[in-house]
């Protein structure tokens, strides 16, 4: 049996975190701005952060596993 669990996550908060391709944190004018499909260095490290802090907690805080086989 595998476990998926945390491929699946973090799979799935990579593309949902890219900045740019949902929101994007800061934008160029504002704090927030959705779809623009631009990016820039702090808006990466914002993203990454974030994505650090998300994958922290769903696969050591929560423990997400999905078995296969």
């Amino acid at each position: 049996m595998a476990d998926w669990g945390p491929v699946i996550i973090a799979v799935v908060l990579f593309v949902l975190l890219s900045p740019g391709l949902l929101f994007q944190i800061p934008a160029r004018g504002r704090v927030v701005e959705f779809g623009n499909m631009q990016t820039s260095g702090a808006s990466i490290l914002v993203h990454a952060i974030i994505y650090f802090g998300l994958i922290t907690i769903f696969l050591v805080a929560i423990g997400v596993h999905i078995y296969t086989g």
